[in-house]
């Protein structure tokens, strides 16, 4: 409990960080004004739930290190023994009844946290394409406020229509989002945002998740998808760890002298050195799912010795925006 509490406390600290001209003139903050737009988008509050990738299940499992791995990070959960995770799925969106296949709910959502010795733990956030819509808050506060502008009667171009022409990254996104993915088993997903790997001499490797399926990544044709249950990656999933783990490789993807890591909208290359870190296996599906969903607040900033953060200004605002939620749930 005083662990958890720490962390209130720091991410109430880096909620007000973020925007401190808006909190001085009596203003709402950054993370405020994009939780309130995500809360509008969602058709209003949903007691208890949260405010985006609404939609979830909560898993139980393990990771296994690679060996390399502890040549990159100090981090005790990289050192050789396999530790405990719990892994919650997720469509995007904070629409509590979106069908899987609704291209509104991707990129769906991997959110992963390592129980570390002595009760500690740390989090990764990633979703299932690599490359987020825009780089920055306020670029992104304008993106949700584009959507929510936009109706079907809106004159060409449309506010969400002038955004995306303007940001071809987000466009790209939107685009690759329309085709349904065949299962979560099939599905990659990416930490868009940059980290710092410390390894035990203190040299310091900037670096990004990838977290690839190991049975392979897998599309619908629009026909198929079009055929599926309104949950049916969920059911799917059910059905996989019913008959054994369902496995991911974790990945950090190296950083080259000059990729920018400041920006989650910007892909590095994919000639950038990649690094097995280990093997994600999710063996259950946690009996008491929605109760913890509840409970549960993943949270890119909650890290540990031998990962920090890098020059990327979006996982405090991440973390930010998940405190008014988790305020909120609770």
């Amino acid at each position: 409990m005083q662990t958890s509490l720490r962390v209130i406390r720091a991410i109430i600290v880096a909620t007000l960080v973020v925007a401190p001209n808006a909190v001085r003139a009596q203003e709402k903050s950054l993370p405020q004004q994009i939780a309130d737009v995500m809360v509008q988008l969602a058709g209003g509050i949903h007691p208890g739930l949260r405010f985006t990738h609404t939609k979830g299940l909560v898993t139980t499992g393990t990771f296994t290190p690679a060996p390399e791995a502890k040549s990159l990070s100090r981090a005790a959960h990289l050192q050789g023994a396999a530790v405990p995770v719990t892994v919650r799925f997720s469509d995007g969106s904070g629409i509590p009844n979106i069908p899987d296949n609704n291209p509104n709910a991707s990129p769906h959502g991997m959110a992963m946290r390592f129980a570390l010795p002595g009760g500690a733990y740390t989090d990764i956030v990633a979703n299932s394409h690599n490359g987020f819509y825009v780089g920055n808050g306020d670029e992104f506060l304008a993106f949700l406020k584009a959507i929510a502008a936009t109706t079907a009667t809106s004159p060409h171009p449309s506010p969400i229509e002038a955004f995306l022409g303007a940001h071809p990254r987000a466009l790209k996104v939107v685009l690759d989002s329309k085709a349904a993915s065949k299962s979560f088993a099939n599905l990659d997903f990416y930490g868009n945002n940059a980290f710092i790997l410390v390894d035990a001499a203190g040299a310091k490797h900037p670096f990004r998740y990838q977290i690839i399926p190991v049975a392979g990544v897998e599309k619908l044709d629009s026909a198929t998808a079009a055929k599926q249950m309104p949950s049916y990656m969920f059911d799917d999933l059910r059905k996989q760890i019913a008959k054994g783990p369902v496995r991911y490789t974790l990945y950090a993807q190296l950083a080259n002298p000059g990729d920018q890591t400041n920006d989650g909208s910007v892909v590095w290359p994919s000639d950038r050195k990649r690094v097995e870190l280990g093997t994600i296996s999710v063996t259950k599906v946690a009996p008491n799912s929605d109760a913890l969903q509840k409970a549960l607040a993943f949270n890119p900033i909650i890290l540990t010795n031998g990962i920090t953060l890098s020059d990327d200004p979006f996982p405090i605002l991440r973390s930010a925006v998940y405190a008014l939620s988790v305020a909120h749930r609770r």
